[in-house]
C-alpha cells in the first residue's frame, strides 16, 4: 500500500506546532493510516509544494507539451520530464491525501500547479466515443479542507465541487472530505473546527482505506 500525501499550504508546520493546520490534519490522518497495516507493507511518501513548488503552465511549458518528444529542446524534455515526474509518482499511490486550504475560496495555487501537471489527455484521462474516461481509478482519495470560516454545503464553497470534478475527471471518484472550518473566528471556533476535523479524521482511520 503506498500512501502519496500532498501538502499545498504556503505555509510550513514548524516543529513547534505552529503552521499549516492542513499538513497537521493531514500528518494525524497519515500516521493513523500507516497504523492500519504493518510498517514493511505501507509506505508513505510526502511531496510539500511549499518546499517544491511546481513551475505554473505557461506558454513554453504547454510548446514543450505539444512538441514532438523526439523534436524537444533539451530545455523542453527537462520541463515535460518535471510534469510526468509528477503523474508517476501519483500513479503508484494506492491512497492519496491531499492537505487543502481555502485562499480566496478557492484552493491554493501551488495546488493547482501540481493539478495542471497531472492532468494530461491520453496520460491520466482520455477522450473516447462516449465521452472522457479517466485513467487513475481504483485509488482512494482523502481531502483534508481547512477554511477561516464556515462554508460547508455553502454556495460560496467552491472548492468541493471543484476538487469532485477535476479528481473525478482523472478516474479518482473515491473521494472523503474531511472539514476543520471556522479557523479564522476565535480562538474558541478554531478549537471546535479543529476537534470536528480530528473526530472525522479517527472516523476513517476505522473504516477501510479503500471502501
Amino acid at each position: 500500500m503506498n500512501i502519496l500525501q500532498i501538502n499545498s499550504s504556503a505555509r510550513r508546520l514548524q516543529a513547534s506546532g505552529e503552521g499549516s493546520d492542513s499538513t497537521r490534519l493531514a500528518n494525524e490522518l497519515a500516521a493513523g493510516l500507516l497504523q492500519q497495516s504493518p510498517a514493511e507493507a505501507t509506505k508513505l511518501e510526502v511531496l510539500d509544494l511549499a518546499l517544491t513548488p511546481h513551475p505554473a503552465l505557461d506558454e513554453a511549458a504547454l510548446q514543450a507539451m505539444f512538441t514532438p518528444a523526439e523534436q524537444r529542446s533539451p530545455a523542453q524534455a527537462e520541463r515535460v520530464a518535471l510534469d510526468m515526474g509528477l503523474v508517476e509518482q501519483l500513479r503508484r499511490a494506492d491512497v492519496l491525501l491531499l492537505a487543502v486550504p481555502m485562499i480566496n475560496f478557492g484552493v491554493p495555487a501551488l495546488l493547482k500547479n501540481w493539478i495542471d501537471a497531472v492532468a494530461k489527455a491520453g496520460v491520466t484521462f482520455r477522450y473516447t466515443a462516449n465521452g472522457p474516461e479517466g485513467l487513475l481509478s481504483g485509488k482512494k482519495v482523502y481531502v483534508l479542507l481547512t477554511r477561516g470560516g464556515i462554508y460547508r454545503d455553502q454556495a460560496a464553497d467552491t472548492m468541493v465541487p471543484y476538487l469532485r470534478t477535476v479528481l473525478g475527471f482523472l478516474g479518482l471518484s473515491d473521494i472523503s472530505f474531511v472539514y476543520a472550518e471556522g479557523l479564522a473566528m476565535g480562538p474558541e471556533a478554531a478549537a471546535q473546527g479543529l476537534a470536528a476535523a480530528r473526530e472525522q479524521i479517527q472516523e476513517h482511520i476505522a473504516s477501510p482505506m479503500l471502501a
